[in-house]
């Protein structure tokens, strides 16, 4: 049995014995009293839990803005937490005084997650130049409209993140954790696993190929908190080094499964500027900072805005078992809704994406009823060569037009070799009906699922033959 340790507002509090899927919001606010974080959605949506994570990464410490409902307090152990009640003791923080100037707060419920979003853009590393609109696309407030917290954002000035170094360093484990839950009441009991290594992570998930492997929580989270999943052992892969790291070589990047979106934005937009749009609209800043992209491709959900986009361009998976290794297209993970091509103790490494070639032509389109922080209806991704005007070669894919995202091979097959034109593309939307039958839900029916999927091509090709004309929503234009 070990205690997770952090600090919280910058002193060391100790959670023994703790369930290890008891969220950091259930804990502030139940076990430390720390009531000012609230619980609105307790999913992730409405960011009114927000608080910021400090982690070490070298000799500094990264801030980053999450959503504690869906973050598990073991994942917490060795870092440093600021809620709400850690900005200021006798007078105002800048950022809740210039909340309250400009008339940011009525009811007040969502006010505590707004600010900590804010004080996140004020002292992050990475992030502190975006847009106020991105910021606190991951806020939600049913009173004031937005315009008088958008006024007070504006007011707010950069500046010197806690420097907290050398408590974490003093918090620092040498050794994996390991955590054992007994409710005696209820009967539960709960394992979590923290390996440091991959070697290490390769031996627990073989010894233990039922466990849930946990990564930034942003879909396990709502396993427990909204379908009450009683998940009995867990495998932290947060503190495991080789899964967060970007490495380029051999013409292409290879990104470890843990590294954070927030983390591989920046190099996958310089490969893919296209990518680099759509990710900004991939989630909230919250989600991005706690979610993985080995994460959402190893989910396989149907509706995950990454696979797509990776298929289309042509990335591979690194899978991993004991000391054995494989290496798949991207495309052939997903077999069927739920299913992957996965062993038992199977994890994934990492994905490796290429470089794309010199005259290849990128897009990714995401259609939401919202433009921020809302599950796509269907994303489509293109990768297409053009030489003297004819189709070389093309790689699409979507997602949410079938149980996995999957490729266009009809529309592909259409396309080569034919002359990239006006009637090449229709002929290539009429194939898309043999690559998809989709279903109707509360996000799209099958018709506009269908329509819309043609129409996406249709925009590849007017977007290269027409690129004086503004064809995009403005905020997914800024590169």
């Amino acid at each position: 049995m070990a205690s997770v340790r952090f600090l919280l507002n910058g002193e060391v509090v100790e959670a023994n014995k703790v369930d290890p899927t008891r969220t950091l919001l259930e804990h502030l606010r139940g076990d430390l009293r720390r009531t000012g974080t609230k619980e609105g959605c307790a999913e992730g949506d409405c960011g009114s839990c927000t608080v910021l994570v400090g982690e070490l990464e070298g000799e500094a410490v990264s801030w980053r803005a999450v959503n504690s409902c869906i973050q598990f307090v073991p994942m917490l152990d060795g870092k440093a937490v600021i809620s709400v009640e850690g900005l200021s003791k006798d007078e105002p923080h800048p950022v809740q005084a210039a909340m309250v100037e400009r008339h940011g707060s009525q009811c007040g419920f969502c006010t505590p997650g707004i600010v900590m979003s804010l004080y996140g853009r004020a002292v992050a590393a990475k992030g502190a130049d975006a847009p106020v609109d991105e910021v606190l696309a991951g806020n939600l407030c049913r009173c004031t409209g937005y315009g008088p917290i958008i006024a007070a954002a504006e007011t707010i000035q950069p500046e010197v993140a806690p420097d907290v170094a050398g408590e974490l360093a003093a918090l620092k484990r040498d050794e994996a954790l390991s955590l054992d839950y007994a409710d005696p009441i209820a009967g539960l009991t709960r394992h979590w696993f923290a390996p440091l290594s991959a070697d290490e992570l390769a031996e627990t998930y073989a010894m233990h190929p039922d466990a849930v492997v946990v990564a930034g929580a942003t879909d396990v989270g709502l396993w427990v908190t909204k379908l009450r999943k009683p998940l009995k052992t867990l495998i932290d892969i947060g503190r495991v080094r080789e899964l967060k790291t970007i490495t380029r070589e051999d013409g292409q990047l290879r990104i470890g499964a843990g590294v954070r979106y927030v983390d591989a934005m920046e190099a996958l937009a310089e490969l893919y500027p296209d990518l680099g749009v759509m990710m900004r609209r991939l989630g909230s800043t919250q989600v991005r900072n706690s979610g993985t992209i080995g994460g959402n491709i190893a989910n396989g959900s149907p509706i995950g805005d990454m696979p797509p986009a990776l298929i289309a361009a042509g990335a591979s998976l690194v899978l991993r078992r004991w000391n054995e290794r494989r290496t798949i297209p991207l495309e052939d993970f997903f077999i069927a809704y739920g299913k992957q091509d996965r062993a038992p103790g199977e994890f994934v490494e990492a994905v490796l994406v290429p470089e794309p070639k010199a005259d290849a032509l990128f897009k990714v389109f995401k259609l939401s009823k919202r433009f921020d922080q809302d599950i796509s209806a269907v994303c489509g991704a293109f990768n297409v060569r053009i030489v003297d005007e004819v189709v070389a070669s093309a790689r699409i894919a979507y997602g949410g037009m079938a149980g996995t995202p999957k490729r266009a091979v009809a529309c592909e097959e259409a396309l080569v070799g034919q002359p990239w034109n006006a009637t090449t593309i229709n002929a290539a939307v009429e194939a898309l009906a043999g690559d998809f039958t989709p279903l109707t839900d509360a996000r799209a029916s099958a018709a506009y699922r269908a329509l819309t999927a043609g129409n996406m091509l249709r925009k590849v090709f007017i977007e290269s033959a027409r690129p004086d004309l503004e064809t995009r929503v403005p905020e997914a234009a800024h590169g």
